[in-house]
């Protein structure tokens, strides 16, 4: 009995036809680069402070004493939530008294800025943040915003997987990228600021959706030794790319509408891939639509110069791909062993804080010192590096201590940056660069690590309940950045301990490098230092003949 493979290998691996389904595909993950950290741009917060109405007829010196001075990273600011209580400034300045040398301002009275703010233009012409006065006792929803986003991707996450089974790969790809373009554009013409946030998770939904049905439809369709390239260099450098487009375009365009806009229109440009990208053969095998997959495989030896036998798929001969019978499994059973539990526990919290890292340095950028559209540029440059490396690394080394150097080189360099002068602000950048390169790399590489930890019959799920934490991890991203407006530092302080944390934990992992594929949860490696006592084989034996009579009944035979 042949399976999909073998009934498929006179196509080839890297033909044509799989030429074309790699770029393309790679190529649609383009806008989920710069469409998920626009925020960075749409919501960022310019210099503010309170606005003095012409109306309060305050001389030219008493205009300019009326915020108070602030210290603000050791250094006095203008207050950005404060001012000098209007009513007693303008009886001063009516009277003809001078700031300073006949009123004491420390003594005034203080009150909110009641006449909204005055936002400086020199970065941003308009963000979501000036429009909406997104500021003082409302900045709490400019986090919020981003997070809804995170919560519309683990909304996405959940259902993209199911979606795609029943209606197919390339349906739900191009319906959720007709879903996210069409939500962005929408969201253009926001009217309040409740109104952009639920529609950005929309936004979201769509993003995690089409992501996730490209990936499978490109790991359905190419071959063995492709799919590996595809997940890693296919998939996360086009990301990159989209990435690096995001700088450049706001660079541009200063409005944040306008700046949306001309992010959202390049989903048009893949109206026309509807002809050309294939649905997946597998899925339509799996349906027991055969003569549909039959003439997708033709079109690619065609495509490829190959002449296709004439019967390509024998449906009696892949029954075994939607026939089988198999044991069921659920979410419990990464439960019942110690074993299994342990490496689901370290898993979950390796993911959450590798993207608590990855995406709280990616929408720190506007923070760091120097040009924001620089620094943003440079996040998304130093990804490629890192996805080059984690491949290489996953190619000739060890699993385990690729992941824990780049998480140790990741954590150290981001608890080194406290210790940099502030007039070095060049190195503090670099510092973060690496912290950025040594995270990303171990986001590239947790993907494989945490897939060949889990055997065959969860593996699913595992790697389902891992990548659901990561979700988590990325809705808590903007709060550790939303922490640097109390202490600079701080949320290098949190990111980098915790990474180096999760480095440690990398190192009790058992190594899976160079290991055949566990099958069963029996066949698991074990976790270092653990004890574990599994079942003897007889109890173990009965139980499985008490569960599944028919599989000792084939094994008697």
């Amino acid at each position: 009995m042949r399976d999909y493979d073998a009934a498929t290998a006179f196509l080839g691996e890297w033909g044509r036809f799989q030429r074309l389904v790699f770029f393309l595909l790679s190529a649609s993950i383009i806008p989920n680069g710069f469409n998920g950290l626009s925020i960075v741009f749409m919501a960022g917060t310019p210099e503010h402070h309170c606005a003095v109405p012409p109306e309060a007829n305050l001389s030219a010196e008493w205009l300019n004493a009326s915020i108070p001075l602030e210290t603000q990273g050791g250094q006095a600011a203008p207050s950005h939530c404060r001012r000098y209580r209007l009513a007693a400034l303008r009886n001063f300045s009516a009277l003809g008294l001078r700031p300073g040398s006949d009123v004491e301002l420390s003594s005034l009275e203080q009150e909110p800025c009641l006449d909204g703010w005055e936002y400086s233009r020199d970065v941003y012409h308009s963000t979501i943040v000036t429009e909406w006065n997104l500021v003082c006792d409302n900045d709490w929803k400019e986090p919020l915003s981003t997070s809804l986003f995170f919560v519309g991707v683990l909304l996405g996450s959940f259902a993209s997987g199911q979606l795609s089974d029943k209606f197919g790969r390339k349906n739900v790809l191009f319906a959720t990228l007709a879903m996210q373009t069409g939500f962005s554009f929408i969201q253009v013409f926001s009217t309040s600021w409740e109104m952009f946030s639920v529609l950005f998770m929309l936004v979201g939904m769509g993003q995690i959706s089409n992501y996730v049905a490209a990936f499978v439809l490109g790991t359905e369709i190419l071959g063995k030794s492709i799919r590996v390239q595809f997940s890693t260099l296919g998939v996360c450098i086009f990301y990159a790319f989209g990435y690096m487009l995001l700088p450049l375009v706001a660079y541009f365009i200063r409005d944040w509408r306008m700046l949306l806009l001309a992010l959202t229109l390049p989903g048009l440009l893949f109206i026309p891939l509807w002809w050309v990208i294939p649905e997946s053969p597998r899925w339509l095998i799996s349906r027991g639509r055969f003569q549909e997959a039959e003439d997708i495989l033709h079109k690619a030896a065609k495509m490829n110069g190959i002449t296709a036998p004439d019967v390509i798929l024998d449906p009696s001969e892949l029954q075994d791909m939607n026939c089988q019978s198999q044991q069921t499994y659920t979410i419990l059973d990464l439960m019942r062993t110690r074993n299994i539990l342990t490496i689901t526990i370290m898993s979950v919290l390796l993911w959450m804080i590798i993207s608590v890292g990855y995406f709280g340095l990616s929408l720190d950028t506007p923070n760091l010192h120097g040009d924001v559209y620089l620094n943003c540029f440079l996040s998304a440059v130093i990804e490629v590096p890192a996805y080059v490396i984690s491949w290489l690394l996953l190619q000739h080394l060890p699993r385990r201590y690729s992941m824990a150097a780049a998480l140790f080189l990741g954590g150290c360099v981001l608890l080194f940056i406290q210790l940099v002068p502030s007039h070095a602000r060049a190195v503090s950048i670099l510092l973060v660069m690496m912290g950025k390169f040594g995270i990303t790399s171990a986001f590239a590489m947790v993907y494989v690590y945490t897939a060949e930890l889990y055997p065959t019959v969860v593996r699913n799920m595992g790697v389902g309940a891992s990548s659901m934490a990561s979700r988590l991890g990325s809705i808590l991203s903007p709060y550790f950045v939303y922490l640097g407006a109390y202490d600079r530092f701080l949320p290098y302080i949190l990111m980098g301990s915790l990474t180096v944390l999760s480095g440690i934990l990398t190192l009790f992992l058992p190594e899976s490098f160079g290991m055949p594929l566990p099958d069963t949860i029996d066949q698991m490696l074990l976790v270092k230092g653990l004890e574990y006592r599994p079942p003897s084989s007889s109890k173990r034996e009965s139980r499985e003949e008490e569960e599944h009579p028919e599989i000792s009944k084939s094994t008697a035979l």
